[in-house]
């Protein structure tokens, strides 16, 4: 659930991880019609973690529609004002009492584009295929 609070600034209730009991940590959303150079804060709302690495300086994945067009550059590090902290947000899972708040802000790179953020670098199903179909053709090197 993404709700805007202010004119580039946007709350986010993260969904539970799959195949977890409440936990949440992980995100991938995309943000779409961006404007370059305008700064956009997002504050994900509900994380479990008591504490990150985002707290020591690790930053969110970007990933630009146009900038893999027309730059070749894909998923890479992005994100300022980085923060990691408690909130007052109770929590739903068993054993933590409140959630904790990411929060960073992104600079677009392009307007008009389509961007995706990201916790981690995306694994995707393709990407499994090919790791399996290269592990049964060439046993030996992977």
């Amino acid at each position: 659930q993404a709700t805007r609070v202010a004119e580039h600034e946007y709350d986010l209730v993260l969904r539970d991880d799959t195949n977890t009991t409440g936990h949440t940590q992980w995100f991938y959303f995309s943000v779409s019609n961006t404007r370059a150079g305008v700064n956009y804060t997002f504050n994900i709302l509900n994380l479990l973690k008591p504490d990150s690495l985002y707290s020591q300086g690790l930053q969110p994945l970007l990933y630009s529609l146009q900038a893999v067009a027309t730059k070749g550059v894909g998923w890479h590090r992005a994100g300022e004002r980085i923060g990691y902290y408690g909130n007052k947000i109770p929590s739903k899972k068993s054993g933590v009492a409140y959630c904790s708040t990411l929060t960073f802000t992104l600079t677009f790179p392009f307007s008009f584009d389509t961007c995706y953020v990201a916790h981690c670098y995306p694994y995707s199903y393709g990407n499994l295929q090919a790791y399996l179909n290269d592990l049964e053709m060439n046993p030996r090197t992977c």
